[in-house]
């Protein structure tokens, strides 16, 4: 095989990191699991350099983690690190929900009711990874009308950073049907209520996390 250019080897990082980082948000990683150079090479069908580059801004994100002799895992959150997350995500996700509150039309309020539905059925189903990747979209679906980019993505992180605890979570809910705050969140949009849609937010983004603390 010829050895990539160097705009192929920053291409194959780009799409390494990003599918890796997907995974990881998404629950598909969970805490404490190891993972390897070599394997994630495998995996996205790349030389270990763009597989050491993605993970190495992975590490910095604080969504993986690098011990000193080289091993990659998924941390197992502290429960101090599970309050101070979900900490951030009560500041941060009701604020986002508040600037989207005057951009909340019928189109948008229609969208997160069809994602609702999502969520439904990815827990009739059973689906962790696909619970997890649509109640995250069901929000991010919402803080997109903030037009605030640098508070999102700051919220993303956060997310990046929770999502193997989060796959633990959902098998501790045991949920039956989508969250209740959920449709008190639909609710609030509807009815243009920013208190009620930011205790809504607040409490949907952190009542599950605390659940976790041992």
């Amino acid at each position: 095989m010829l050895p990539l250019r160097p705009t192929d080897t920053t291409s194959a990082h780009e799409r390494v990191y990003r599918a890796l980082r997907t995974q990881i948000m998404h629950g598909v990683v969970t805490p404490g699991e190891a993972l390897t150079l070599r394997g994630i090479g495998k995996q996205f069908d790349v030389s270990m350099t763009p597989a050491r580059e993605a993970v190495r801004r992975l590490v910095a994100e604080g969504a993986l983690s690098l011990s000193s002799s080289g091993r990659v895992t998924a941390p197992a959150l502290s429960n101090e690190r599970i309050e101070e997350l979900a900490s951030l995500r009560a500041m941060l996700e009701p604020e986002l929900a508040s600037r989207a509150l005057p951009r909340a039309h019928f189109a948008l309020i229609e969208r997160l009711e069809t994602i609702n539905n999502s969520v439904s059925q990815m827990i009739a189903r059973h689906d962790a990874i696909g619970y997890i990747r649509v109640n995250l979209e069901f929000h991010r679906t919402l803080y997109l009308r903030a037009q605030a980019p640098a508070m999102l993505a700051m919220t993303e992180t956060v997310w990046l950073q929770l999502g193997p605890t989060m796959r633990a979570l959902y098998g501790r809910l045991n949920r039956t049907e989508p969250p209740h705050n959920h449709k008190l969140i639909i609710a609030a949009l509807k009815a243009g209520d920013d208190p009620s849609l930011r205790l809504a937010v607040r409490s949907d983004a952190t009542q599950g996390l605390r659940m976790l603390k041992n």
